[in-house]
């Protein structure tokens, strides 16, 4: 088949599908394209339905390809591994209004992969990815039951943008992802939302823009149905022109007609019964005892062996039957009585519980109880080093704000297995931290921490995602951080039946499973953090979604009046172990003395003071300590380093000696700042042949500053300092001659004389490189009183010798010291 295109115009945006040149033998296969942004859609079924399954097995994958941005994957195996977060998530978004869109029935194992094979750092590829799955299954032979449009919406100055870009989004205050599809009657109607305010949408708000509201929620789920449908027509445009017939496919009914009737005809008024018990756990328990005496009684295992007997439902069909009696009764009762299953009325919040510091040692802890719903939040602060580097193909390369989901087993009173989070929990895990992630702080001077937030699901009986909200706030608040605004999330359902509607506030789980729309709203109480709506049926009217939005702000303030008398606001300090985090910008030549040779002294540091710090490359050092004691002998010593003091003329100073030489000792009297106290000024009374006799290092002793000359500083005692114990300085010792001894005890290495050992003599004499015994020969291994520079023999002088019996190298001849004067010596010092 030749390759056939269609577009669709969306804005200034356009969305280019073709087929026919990729994937062949995929039941559908279509590459869409947006900007340069690229991916390869694909959808793919089994022949035969899966055996022994109630649901409908599909499954979305996301494949990123770090080719994509031209990359190598960093990782050791130097290729992809499992599925980024980034991939997941993209993934659920797909799945969630694909899933409900099959024939009733069809139990065929489903797969669909978009491989995401190009993209051009300006537009994402999850929403062109939702339409080109949709458009692959459209073309395909598999019965699905769309098209479907899906369109990214932001809202900037009031208005709202299609298929905003990187760059438009960051002039956004919130970003609306729309998908929906053309009813009967050629409306659009949404399935499913998902929606956030962005990470600078409160400075954007506070600096004029209009917040994303209720109305303005509204009027962008209003506004996307446009571009919704011209999406749908362009795939119905290549369905038409590359569309494969469909086929028949084997459709599995959970249970028929028959089956119903019998269960009903069994056990409607003890159904009645059972659904008016609040408590989840009794009413479980009541219904699991009433469906396996219906099982014993009503299905039939098999006929006899002549192949007689009645024909009767199974113990799958009886039960699956028995679960469809319980949600009609459920539903009815709620649209005739007004009344939920655990007695509550349409916009009643279950009881609500929240206290914070609940983990005293934690930086920040609070546990939120909504009904049978309980979590338990964590909060934990860290170095920026601590973020998280991300290995793929979106703009962002680093995370500094987590938010991790964990729901076990038990919180549902089921016993399984941990293997790690499911793509539910990751799901909901960034779907609190969409929520939560916009009242940060986002001066990076005032609040440089990594965060971490894990919500612990202890028990969950519906909307477990948006008590993580609400705990999460509480936590942030308990640590002493300066949000914006605390966030509280509610979960809101819905029952339909003709034209009758009503809208459940704080849903339990069993609404969810019996309504027919899950919608969960988080927020501050003037702005909408987080949206998140899923339809199970078609043609909602306008009003009615409206209608939920403000039923949800009403719940999401009653929330957060709970949260309030838990916490007004965000503690004033730092819980007692949270790390306190300062910076001090050193100079960029700085930067290497802070950091030492190898990073010695920044470990030094660490471990002499028991901070952590860290070093930027702009010159900023971060130092976190959990007492503020720590903190600030970190911070002084690191601005001595930078800022090293300067001493001053005529003031004393307490000093420590930090060095020894044989002319004088180094010492310590300021940070960053050493001095020489030369070896003549040791002791008045006597000349000192060797400093150790009066100092060693670490001795601590009152100096002067008695000279500054280009940042050399020289020192002076200011009382006597005695000679070490022991030390006997009658009898100076027998060092033999200095090296800059003056005296006329041997031939000048420089000497022009005859008899002198001539460094480049020829003849006779002392030739340097001589042989023979007696010559000044400068390796000559012999005696002979030669004045061998490196002699170990009878009286050579030798260069290092102390003996008097040959004059040193540089020996100018009578008793002046080594350097001309004090100058010369501090200056071939330090």
């Amino acid at each position: 088949m030749s390759k056939i295109t269609v577009s669709a115009v969306v804005g200034d945006k356009e969305l280019v599908i073709n087929t026919g040149e990729l994937a062949g033998q995929a039941n559908g296969a279509v590459q869409v394209q947006m900007g340069d942004t690229v991916a390869l859609v694909t959808a793919a079924a089994s022949r035969n339905p899966r055996e022994g399954v109630d649901f409908f097995p599909l499954t979305i994958d996301v494949e990123e390809r770090m080719y994509a941005v031209g990359r190598i994957p960093g990782s050791f195996f130097r290729r992809e591994g499992r599925a980024t977060e980034r991939a997941t998530l993209s993934a659920r978004l797909i799945d969630r209004p694909l899933r409900p869109s099959f024939r009733d029935g069809y139990r065929n194992d489903t797969h669909v992969v978009a491989t995401i094979m190009q993209v051009d750092g300006d537009n994402a590829y999850d929403v062109p990815a939702l339409n080109g799955a949709s458009a692959a299954l459209t073309i395909s032979d598999i019965p699905f039951e769309g098209p479907l449009g899906a369109v990214r919406m932001g809202l900037r100055d009031g208005e709202w943008i299609p298929f905003p870009t990187f760059t438009e989004m960051e002039e956004c205050v919130f970003d609306l992802v729309v998908a929906g599809k053309r009813n009967a009657d050629g409306e659009v109607d949404i399935v499913m939302v998902e929606a956030g305010a962005t990470d600078n949408a409160m400075d954007l708000i506070a600096g004029g823009q209009a917040p994303s509201d209720e109305t303005a929620v509204a009027a962008g789920l209003e506004a996307a149905k446009t571009h919704i449908g011209a999406l749908v027509d362009a795939q119905l445009d290549l369905r038409s022109q590359a569309g494969k017939p469909e086929r028949e496919w084997p459709l599995l009914m959970d249970y028929s007609p028959e089956a119903l009737e019998l269960v009903a005809g069994a056990a409607s008024a003890e159904v009645s019964d059972l659904i008016r018990i609040a408590d989840k756990t009794e009413r479980n328990l009541t219904g699991a005892v009433l469906k396996e005496r219906l099982i014993g009684e009503l299905a039939v295992v098999a006929p006899d062996a002549e192949g007689e007997g009645p024909e009767a439902p199974g113990a799958e069909e009886i039960s699956r039957a028995f679960d469809s009696l319980v949600k009609t009764k459920m539903r009815e009762r709620l649209l005739e009585e007004g009344v939920r299953v655990d007695g509550r009325s349409a916009d009643e919040i279950r009881p609500l519980s929240a206290q914070v510091g609940v983990l005293n040692r934690m930086h920040g802890s609070s546990l939120f109880n909504r009904g049978e719903t309980q979590v338990l939040n964590v909060l934990t602060l860290g170095m920026p080093r601590m973020e998280q580097m991300l290995d793929t193909i979106s703009n962002e390369e680093t995370k500094g704000f987590m938010h991790h989901y964990n729901f076990p087993p038990f919180c549902t009173g089921e016993a399984g297995f941990m293997r790690g989070p499911k793509r539910r929990e990751i799901g909901h895990g960034a779907l609190a931290e969409k929520a939560v992630k916009p009242v940060l702080p986002r001066n990076d001077d005032d609040f440089r921490y990594t965060v971490r937030l894990v919500s612990e699901v202890l028990s969950s009986n519906g909307s477990s995602s948006m008590a993580s909200v609400c705990a999460s706030s509480l936590s942030l608040l308990d640590a002493g951080v300066a949000i914006d605004a605390p966030v509280a999330g509610i979960a809101m359902g819905l029952v339909a039946d003709g034209d009758r509607y009503v809208t459940l506030t704080d849903i339990l789980g069993a609404e969810d499973a019996l309504g027919d729309m899950d919608f969960k709203v988080a927020g501050t109480a003037e702005v909408i953090t987080a949206l998140q709506l899923d339809m199970k049926i078609a043609g909602l009217p306008s009003e009615v979604l409206s209608g939920a939005l403000a039923q949800a702000r009403e719940a999401r303030l009653a929330v957060l009046a709970v949260m309030e008398e838990a916490i007004s606001g965000p503690r004033t300090e730092l819980r007692e172990f949270a790390p306190r985090l300062e910076s001090v910008k050193v100079p960029m030549d700085k930067i290497g003395e802070v950091i030492g040779p190898k990073g010695k002294v920044i470990r030094e540091l660490e471990q002499e003071t028991g901070a952590d710090i860290e070093v930027q490359e702009d010159g900023t050092v971060l130092i976190a300590a959990d007492q503020a004691g720590p903190l600030q002998d970190a911070m002084q010593r690191v601005r001595n380093i930078a800022f090293p003091p300067e001493a001053e003329l005529n003031m004393e100073y307490d000093g420590k000696v930090v060095g020894i030489t044989e002319f004088g000792a180094f010492i310590n009297i300021l940070p960053g700042r050493d001095g020489l106290l030369h070896i003549s000024k040791m002791d008045p009374n006597r000349r000192v042949q060797r400093v150790r006799d009066y100092l060693e290092e670490g001795d601590e002793l009152r100096v002067s500053v008695d000279s500054l000359d280009r940042g050399k500083v020289s020192l002076t005692l200011v009382s006597e300092l005695p000679p070490k114990p022991g030390v006997d300085l009658s009898t100076p010792p027998d060092r033999g001659p200095r090296r800059d001894d003056r005296r006329d005890s041997g031939p000048r290495r420089d000497d022009r004389r005859d008899g002198g050992g001539r460094r480049d003599n020829r003849s006779g004499g002392s030739r340097r490189d001589g042989g023979r015994g007696g010559d000044n020969r400068r390796d000559n291994r012999g005696g002979g009183g030669g004045a061998r520079r490196d002699s170990g023999g009878g009286g050579g002088n030798r260069r290092d010798d102390r003996r008097d019996s040959g004059p040193r190298r540089d020996d100018r001849g009578g008793s002046g010291r080594r350097f001309a004067s004090f100058e010369d010596e501090f200056t071939n010092t330090r």
